[in-house]
């Protein structure tokens, strides 16, 4: 958490504002909102306002969602134009279904991912985040949550649950080959499947694509210091591996390994 002073440094940053401008200015950007009318929007993780600035600039509203009281106070000093919300989103999104036309969020859905309590399961607080935020979104709306993944599996964790929690949509990556501009937007689409969004700065690259769209397989979950789950499928193929390379003798893998067993009578 940021305290007061932190806060307010973090908030009077010309390079941070700036930053924060540039990335809300794109995630506005990749909601597609209609040109007609102003929209209801949720700022996940909304900080001390630096996002909803742009929202409303843009002539749109906004609620604000963050566990940082510190920030939500500079947010109040500010008299920012949205209304505000101390809420812990991995507990959910406490709004009426179908409220929102559409929700982005900066640098914070990655957190998720972090259990700082003994009782935080980042698949289960991310899945309980993804399905209330499905709920509270108007069909055929988008969420556009930029985000700072650690690496691919933590990647593949946000993913797997927002799919599950019946999103469509896949990552766009703007400037994929910049170590400094580079940026991962999650783009979500709610109940239509809409097309992906083209990242910024991928005109030249044909390597490989750069946006990374669901499939529907089943992804296996690490705990938070990247191990697998003790007694999981994973957990005994690693430990046979480490066996085999000590040169003891181990038993063949097979579709069985790893399977559980029922408890007998």
């Amino acid at each position: 958490f940021y305290d007061e002073t932190e806060a307010r440094k973090y908030t009077q940053n010309s390079r941070v504002v700036e930053i924060q401008a540039q990335m809300s200015e794109r995630a506005v950007e990749l909601l597609g909102l209609p040109e007609d009318r102003p929209c209801l929007l949720l700022d996940v993780g909304c900080g001390s306002g630096l996002s909803g600035d742009y929202i409303s600039e843009e002539g749109h509203y906004w609620i604000g969602m963050d566990i940082s009281p510190a920030m939500l106070d500079v947010a109040v000093e500010r008299e920012v134009e949205g209304d505000l919300l101390l809420a812990d989103v991995g507990h959910g999104i406490p709004f009426r279904p179908g409220m929102f036309d559409g929700c982005i969020s900066i640098s914070a859905v990655q957190w998720l991912c972090n259990a700082d309590k003994k009782s935080h399961s980042p698949p289960k607080r991310l899945y309980r985040f993804f399905s209330t935020l499905y709920t509270a979104l108007a069909r055929g709306s988008r969420a556009v949550l930029q985000l700072y993944p650690e690496n691919s599996e933590q990647l593949e964790l946000i993913t797997a649950q927002a799919m599950r929690a019946g999103f469509t949509g896949g990552m766009v990556v703007d400037y994929p080959n910049s170590a400094k501009a580079k940026k991962f937007f999650l783009c979500l689409f709610v109940g239509t499947s809409g097309t992906l969004p083209k990242g910024l700065g991928t005109e030249c690259a044909d390597e490989e694509p750069h946006q990374a769209k669901f499939t529907n397989e089943r992804t296996r979950f690490k705990n938070i210091k990247g191990k697998s789950v003790k007694k999981s499928r994973d957990w005994i193929l690693e430990k046979k591996e480490r066996r085999r390379r000590q040169g003891k003798e181990v038993r063949a893998d097979t579709k069985y390994t790893g399977r559980k067993r029922r408890p007998r009578f």
